[in-house]
């Protein structure tokens, strides 16, 4: 198997036009069209892990954290970033990253705490707008169930937890062949009326192409009458963080003492204990404190993520209960959330979950 399958894979998960505008995932360092070896899943792709996976025999690393953020203007080897690149090319090792579109979709970074902390009816905190799109069609009605079929296959027509989503609507088509055209139905310069049906479906963004692929092999028509429309609307299956409830509710402390155990923490850094009791959790994996107001607008009882500023744990404002377990610790899951993907999804490639503890954070 070769690299780029692993990749087309975790991008089917994760798209890559779901990650933020300021990151950098994707094939990094490596040709995609090298046969895979064995892949080592880490969440930061450190000189220790290179070395892991060359030892290993590893030429692949899938990493959470891009280690190539921002631009390289020179590769000699002078910071960590340049060392860790120059290493995997030298030794035929491919860097993948896989970072905010994990963090964006709704089984993805976020659904790992969700699941650890035994968070129920989960919902994207912040969704994103404008990642889907509508197909408008019109089917000559006797071939409606097959271009459906098709349109549904192709992953169009999923809103929430419901599938085969369309709209429907009866009118007549007209059209006349010129001399050049092999219509399926009427004649060559000859006005014909078909009973038709428009038909309306969603879908995200970037399946475009392969939806658009599916309606033109489907449709009986030469010429296949479609438009697009970019919508606005709240995609409620993608966004930053989640929130969820407790089977529940649980004293406030008792719940901080939990979370530091099924978390396996050190500490946790919170503000002032406001709420007598906890049932509503945000939760926000890696550097959170941009979504605080929505976790406060959301009613959320207590907010978890890392990497709060001294002056933004004020901003709580006695509403909430902030608790930052750090970001390596909000993440470190996403290790294993990777290797169970893929294992689920390839019965045919080795893997191994990497040993080395990438947090650059020591605790006294």
């Amino acid at each position: 198997m070769k690299i780029k399958e692993i990749i087309s894979s975790l991008e089917s998960w994760a798209p890559p036009s779901y990650q933020e505008s300021y990151d950098n995932s994707g094939l990094i360092v490596g040709d995609g069209n090298v046969e895979l070896t064995k892949a080592l899943i880490t969440l930061d792709a450190t000189e220790d892990v290179i070395d892991e996976a060359i030892s290993e025999g590893c030429n692949l690393v899938i990493a959470h954290h891009p280690i190539v953020f921002r631009g390289l203007k020179q590769l000699n080897g002078k910071n960590y970033v340049e060392r860790v690149v120059i290493k995997a090319i030298k030794n035929d090792v491919a860097i993948y990253a896989i970072h905010t579109n994990l963090d964006n979709v709704n089984t993805g970074v976020n659904y790992k705490i969700a699941e650890k902390i035994g968070l129920k009816q989960l919902k994207i905190l912040a969704p994103k707008s404008e990642t889907l799109s509508k197909l408008v069609t019109f089917v000559p009605t006797e071939s409606k169930e097959t271009v459906l079929e098709a349109l549904f296959d192709a992953g169009a027509g999923e809103i929430g937890n419901y599938d085969q989503c369309s709209f429907q609507l009866e009118g007549t088509g007209t059209f006349r062949p010129n001399e050049k055209a092999n219509p399926h139905i009427g004649e060559q310069n000859k006005l014909e009326e078909v009973k038709e049906t428009r038909i309306e479906v969603i879908f995200p963004n970037h399946l475009q192409g392969k939806v658009l692929g599916s309606l033109k092999q489907a449709h009986p028509y030469e010429e296949v009458a479609y438009y697009l429309s970019s919508l606005v609307n709240k995609n409620q299956e993608v966004g930053s963080g989640m929130i969820g409830t407790l089977e529940e509710p649980i004293e406030a402390m008792e719940f901080l003492s939990g979370l530091k155990e099924k978390m396996e923490l050190n500490c946790i850094r919170h503000t002032p204990i406001v709420k007598e009791k906890v049932r509503k959790v945000a939760i926000c994996g890696g550097a959170g404190s941009f979504l605080l107001s929505k976790a406060k607008g959301q009613g959320a009882d207590v907010f978890i993520t890392g990497d709060f500023k001294y002056h933004e744990f004020f901003d709580a404002e006695d509403k909430i209960i902030i608790a930052d377990i750090g970001h390596y610790e909000s993440e470190k899951y996403t290790k294993d959330l990777i290797y169970d993907y893929l294992k689920e999804n390839f019965t045919n490639i080795a893997l191994r979950l990497s040993n080395v503890n990438t947090n650059p954070i020591n605790y006294l």
